[in-house]
């Protein structure tokens, strides 16, 4: 599919690779990737050589990480690469870590299969403590994170950061992807805290 910006229409919207996955990333989170498909290898060098990242997006329908970008969630994660290694099987490892969120506005295929959208960058959250009565949460996760392997072993731990504890928390526990979905969605770190704790609370 074509650019359907040959209109020569001006937009302010950024213009950057969407990589549908099946995953939801959270700013400030880790993100491993193995990757062998063309379109994405070429992908990966040229955020490399630009200094750039690309776009994380839900596909909303289960199935295949793959062609169609029908089916991708509107809001999603920029991801920029950190470390990369070429495997043992002879795939490319990425370390990647989330950045900005983003909302899709229009979205296409290139003729070499690359999905990439239009975007408006959605602001970063207010900062903020975690108020008194969800410190539970937060100590819960100071002592699961140890346990999830090197990923997260941060160095830059907000124990104290409303939107850092609810983003990890979202992100490691096992809920569904669409619900993941709807908790990196909300703009209110303090929502996303009240609306994880009856869910631990079930667990």
């Amino acid at each position: 599919m074509s650019d359907p910006n040959g209109d020569g229409a001006a937009t302010a919207a950024e213009t950057i690779p969407l990589f549908p996955l099946n995953i939801v990333l959270f700013p400030r989170g880790p993100l491993s990737l193995r990757i062998f498909e063309a379109r994405y290898v070429d992908m990966v060098r040229r955020c490399m050589r630009q200094g750039t990242g690309f776009g994380v997006v839900l596909l909303e329908r289960p199935g295949p990480e793959t062609d169609s970008a029908a089916h991708i969630a509107t809001v999603g994660t920029l991801a920029t690469i950190e470390d990369f290694s070429q495997l043992p099987d002879g795939l490319l490892g990425l370390a990647c870590v989330g950045s900005r969120r983003f909302r899709v506005l229009r979205r296409w295929r290139q003729d070499d299969g690359l999905n990439v959208g239009e975007v408006a960058w959605i602001a970063d959250e207010p900062g903020g403590a975690v108020p008194v009565e969800h410190l539970p949460l937060a100590e819960l996760l100071r002592k699961l994170l140890p346990q999830l392997g090197d990923a997260y072993r941060v160095a830059d731990a907000r124990w104290e950061d409303a939107s850092w504890v609810g983003s990890r928390l979202a992100e490691i526990l096992p809920l569904p992807r669409a619900q993941k979905q709807a908790l990196l969605e909300l703009e209110d770190p303090l929502e996303r805290l009240q609306r994880i704790a009856p869910l631990l609370r079930r667990a």
